[in-house]
């Protein structure tokens, strides 16, 4: 089902700030920040090796990267791994009794399609799926 690591998140109060620090510490370019208004964060990501890291800083304290920030501060935030068919591997989960937050795709960054796996269902880790477009 999964194909690899396409990116480990990491919540951030401050995108410029942290984008700057992998920069100037890492020489490493991350991308154009992206608004991704259904979750309420602002993203981007640099590659490492063949997969990437994402950082998320919140738009708004009421959203599930704002929530994370108060409660727990910045830090790594979830997994992702890549799927072929994001339908196919939710519904093979859901069979298995494996808890989820999204039972259905949702539109991620960079017109990914994407669902989370609840905490409670992988170990206390964050996970999410993701397709990416064709």
């Amino acid at each position: 089902m999964l194909s690899r690591i396409y990116h480990l998140g990491y919540a951030v109060e401050d995108l410029e700030t942290a984008s700057r620090f992998y920069r100037d510490n890492f020489g490493v370019e991350p991308g154009e920040p992206e608004i991704v208004q259904e979750q309420g964060i602002i993203a981007t990501m640099f590659e490492v090796g063949e997969s990437m890291i994402e950082l998320v800083q919140p738009t708004r304290p009421d959203s599930p990267v704002g929530k994370f920030l108060a409660k727990r501060g910045e830090g790594f935030h979830h997994v992702a791994f890549e799927v072929d068919d994001l339908e196919a591997a939710l519904a093979d989960l859901k069979s298995r009794g494996v808890e989820l937050i999204d039972e259905t795709p949702r539109i991620g960054a960079g017109g990914t399609r994407m669902a989370f796996v609840h905490p409670k269902g992988a170990f206390g880790v964050l996970t999410e799926l993701v397709e990416l477009p064709r």
